[in-house]
């Protein structure tokens, strides 16, 4: 019996949290930005029993695992081990008042790891829940996704914006999400009956993935910086226009013109976009895609060679209407739109093509657009240990 299950069987909680991906609206989050992700009905669960103590016992299926956290531990640090997201959480929660009751948990986890559809966020906010309804502590999930994220910003070293985390706490059945990450305000954007989301994982991430996504943070900041000292409404990149980067960008490096033109650029096609949504314009959102992506590669530069693959490859099948990649780049995913007739022939084509030109083999994966995070009752819990 794993440790997931013997939990179950002392009859511990479960809660159940989706991944998410991303149709458009890159590297804008952290910018104060648009973006426009969709959970995913792939999903972390976290199994939790209460203790007498102060102790966290954590154990990861996925990576056959376990260690203990001392709540009561005076200067806690990052390990640089799947545990700090579990660990950062509580300790974050703890900073905002929120004191927690010793708790094991164990945690399994179908969301592909370090593919870029947010993994790190569902075990943010898997743990978040568990451990404040385990010690009787009701949340706003709005409040819990802006403490996830601080744990992953200040405990884990990741300077994520707040995307992942929203999503994951608020995502919405059948439903993209348009975002505004500086107020927090949203529209649902239901996706049309016949498209389906299909990802595509390159199987690939390479190294300098993570700290390349700090040094895109840094480089926006500096940008930023020089646009406040001539333009004192400007708070973030959001607040720059098009013609204040034509205007005024004779002193900015060519690397720190490129990122502004790609958040300012992205910002503007996560509207239209959202507009093509609702008036079913598929035509108009994969342009918008497409356009994602060279902005992606050739201003922000975070593509490479595989996911280009993929895009090229997509972009010759009949019934995709949209294609980018999604994430923080160097690896991991595209995302897909394809007409739900056509699936079967696109992984069949994609497959075919992506292992001849790179060697790897591919995961395709076909999902559904999944509500946010929740607890799983009894019956349900029974219904998911059998179908596992």
């Amino acid at each position: 019996m794993s440790t997931f299950e013997s939990l179950l069987s002392r009859g511990a909680r479960i809660y159940r949290v989706p991944g998410r991906v991303n149709l458009i609206g890159e590297h804008t989050d952290y910018n104060d930005g648009f973006v426009m992700p969709a959970a995913i009905d792939l999903y972390t669960r976290v199994a939790i029993k209460p203790r007498g103590d102060r102790t966290l016992r954590i154990h990861s299926e996925n990576y056959s695992e376990s260690c203990e956290f001392d709540l009561d531990e005076p200067a806690p640090i990052a390990r640089g081990h799947w545990s700090d997201y579990v660990c950062g959480v509580a300790v974050i929660l703890e900073h905002a008042g929120y004191r927690l009751r010793g708790a094991d948990l164990a945690i399994s986890s179908d969301v592909p790891i370090g593919a870029g559809l947010s993994s790190s966020a569902a075990i943010e906010v898997a743990a978040g829940l568990a451990v404040l309804e385990n010690s009787g502590i009701e949340i706003d999930r709005v409040e819990l996704a802006k403490l996830c994220r601080q744990a992953e910003n200040e405990f884990v070293g990741i300077r994520c914006g707040i995307m992942d985390q929203f999503i994951s706490c608020c995502g919405r059945a059948g439903t993209a999400l348009m975002l505004d990450c500086r107020s927090l305000e949203y529209r649902l954007l239901p996706i049309p009956g016949h498209v389906r989301l299909v990802i595509c994982n390159t199987m690939v991430k390479h190294e300098l993935a993570a700290s390349e996504y700090n040094t895109r943070r840094v480089e926006c900041e500096a940008a930023v910086r020089y646009f406040a000292e001539r333009l004192p409404v400007v708070r973030a990149l959001r607040d720059v226009t098009l013609d204040d980067l034509a205007r005024l960008d004779g002193e900015l490096s060519d690397a720190l013109m490129r990122r502004c033109r790609h958040v300012i650029s992205e910002n503007a096609r996560v509207a239209e976009a959202a507009n093509a949504f609702e008036v079913g314009d598929l035509e108009v959102l994969g342009r918008l895609m497409a356009e994602s992506h060279c902005s992606l590669r050739d201003d922000y530069q975070v593509s490479c060679e595989e996911l280009d693959v993929m895009i090229e490859l997509a972009s010759q099948v009949e019934g995709v209407y949209g294609s980018r990649m999604t994430g923080g780049g160097f690896g991991g995913c595209t995302i897909n739109l394809v007409n739900a007739d056509r699936v079967a022939q696109f992984e069949e084509s994609i497959t075919r093509g992506y292992q001849q030109a790179t060697g790897i083999s591919p995961q395709i994966i076909v999902c559904s657009a999944a509500g946010g995070a929740r607890r799983i009752s009894r019956a349900q819990t029974k219904r998911l240990t059998l179908e596992e």
